[in-house]
């Protein structure tokens, strides 16, 4: 490709618009632009990106064994209804209807639509393991887009779905996903972790995320240097530990007046305590009845963790009405003490505090002096709190949590039996039995990677690409275009090299906007044909690391295809 016919507009100051990094820089860099909220034209330099990840992907996918396959984008209501999400996904569900009025959604996820396809051709255990994949645009209607490709309402993702006749089968298909994954992120030069995540509306028992660290992060992670735990932020665990307080004398609860201090940091101040010596509680609606979920003052509860302790679909804090019929008291006094029918739930920490505060079932009281076991009695005692740093590792339960930061890009599930069974997905075992499919799922946002790799290395002057995913890796650049000798000889160096990984910059501009366009867009691989050709060399300049080599003309083919291998 020539610069002088590519569109690529480049932007020399920073767009408004803009909130991250990697959102500025594809501005920027000519590769995106804006058509809507959260919806964006992908340009030339972008799609050279989009397809580098995606061809990576496709490789290494049809190298586990996966198919590919293309999906519809417009999907009938009536598949997800036989899985009940066609009501619980939400407004993120973009739904419409055709002429006959009938109900449709643009895919946000396609379990129901290949569980529904392998419903109806994959009839034996002897066809199984099955896993099928395909690289498609989705749609969720986000409350805010934002952060440009990082999270838009359409986006690029390649989605997979394995189908087995046993949780063996389902293990090893899980284990190959998580290598094959390993290798797509390392072919790509990222430096990731994988951590333990929440499943969060696809569902199933057991997921991880592949996640690139940058300190741009949207995500936090937490991680053991010990023993090589890591998760994100909604699933990470907290192992046990005690908690000291400043009063351990067990005393009679008291009820105190705290006139419309309804806060912890409010109560915390009136009564002159800390707030780790306050008992949060915090009241749930759940399709199982209302819980009450307990919390350290100081700590924050983590609905995931409630969800998969009750083992409920939704968790959603109770309006005043609610609490006012279970405490008889208005918002902001709630307690465990003396509180009926309704289900307990306290966080590990909680029932280590001797001297407890937490409200008193009563406007404008607390009880002081409350102690676990002796004034109230949890139903159920677990980890139900977002973790923080320091906090023990859960795995090994010696050293403690650090934080980074991170961006997902990939996710890997296992369904379990969690849509085949709702959708009778059923084969026939060895027995002539039937039995509902164990699934697994396995996605990439390929938009998302593309933009994490920016976010993760960038610098003042552009984005650094990995050569993996550059939309070009050599950029050769001509000084002078009014110099025959020069651009004679970028042309013969340009005729040698493969042409999907090089750009020809025979524009007639000044070196300087060229060089200054070369680094935003990122290039890996600067060869400036100037000066130094009366010498019979060529300047080669690294992007990421800036160094500089004089090569012979005569040898520059040669030695600039080492940078394409």
């Amino acid at each position: 490709m020539k610069m002088s016919r590519l569109l690529a507009p480049t932007l020399r100051e920073d767009p408004g618009e803009a909130e991250v990094p990697s959102h500025r820089l594809m501005l920027r860099a000519g590769m995106i632009r804006k058509l809507a909220a959260g919806v964006y034209d992908i340009l030339p330099l972008g799609l050279r990106v989009i397809h580098k990840v995606s061809n990576i992907i496709r490789e290494e996918m049809n190298r586990s064994g996966a198919q590919e396959v293309l999906l519809p984008t417009l999907l009938p209501a009536e598949m997800w209804q036989e899985t009940g999400r066609w009501g619980i996904y939400g407004k993120e569900l973009f739904r419409i209807q055709d002429r006959h009025e009938r109900d449709f959604c643009l895919g946000p996820t396609h379990e129901e639509i290949i569980t529904d396809l392998v419903r109806k051709n994959v009839r034996s255990y002897k066809q199984l393991p099955i896993n099928l994949y395909q690289i498609q645009t989705k749609f969720r209607d986000e409350i805010r887009p934002r952060f440009g490709v990082m999270r838009s309402r359409e986006f690029i993702m390649k989605d997979s779905y394995s189908f087995h006749d046993s949780e063996a089968s389902l293990e090893e298909e899980y284990k190959n996903m998580f290598h094959t994954y390993c290798r797509i992120f390392d072919r790509m030069g990222l430096n990731y972790k994988v951590v333990e995540a929440d499943s969060g509306a696809i569902g199933g028992g057991f997921s991880q995320e592949f996640m690139v660290l940058a300190d741009t992060g949207e995500e936090e992670i937490f991680y053991c240097e010990s023993c090589g735990y890591a998760a994100s932020r909604e699933s990470a665990g907290v192992g046990k530990y005690k908690i000291e307080t400043p009063n351990s004398k067990l005393q009679t609860p008291k009820e105190v007046h705290t006139p419309g201090k309804k806060t912890i940091e409010e109560v915390a101040e009136f009564l002159k305590v800390k707030p780790e010596q306050m008992i949060k509680s915090l009241i749930y609606e759940t399709e199982k009845g209302p819980v009450l979920g307990l919390v350290r003052g100081d700590h924050e509860l983590n609905e995931a963790k409630l969800k998969k302790v009750l083992g409920v679909e939704e968790v959603r804090l109770a309006d005043e009405k609610v609490i006012e019929k279970v405490t008889k008291a208005v918002v902001g006094f709630a307690g465990p003490v003396g509180l009926k029918d309704i289900k307990i739930v306290a966080d590990n920490a909680v029932v280590m505090i001797e001297d407890g505060v937490t409200g008193a079932n009563k406007t404008d009281h607390h009880l002081v002096h409350v102690v676990f076991e002796r004034d109230y009695k949890p139903d159920i005692i677990a980890d139900i709190r977002f973790a923080l740093h320091r906090d023990i590792c859960p795995k090994c339960e010696k050293s403690h949590l650090n934080v980074t930061r991170g961006i997902e890009v990939g996710h890997i599930f296992k369904l379990g039996t969690k849509y085949s069974a709702k959708m009778n997905a059923v084969y026939l075992d060895e027995n002539n039995q039937e039995k509902p499919y164990i699934m697994g799922c396995y996605g990439i946002g390929v938009g998302r990677t593309a933009a994490a790799a920016i976010e993760q290395s960038y610098d003042k002057d552009g984005i650094i690409w990995p050569n993996a995913i550059a939309p070009f890796v050599i950029d050769i650049i001509i000084a002078n275009t009014e110099d025959k000798d020069q651009v004679e000889a970028a042309e013969k160096i340009y005729q040698a090299l493969p042409i999907d990984d090089t750009i020809l910059d025979d524009r007639p501009e000044r070196i300087g906007v060229k060089l200054k366009d070369a680094d935003l867009i990122g290039f890996p691989i600067k060869v400036i044909i100037g000066k130094a050709l009366k010498e019979g060399k060529i300047e080669v300049k690294s992007r990421k690391t800036g160094e500089i080599k004089l090569i012979e003309l005569d040898k520059a083919a040669e030695e600039l295809a080492k940078y394409v291998r």
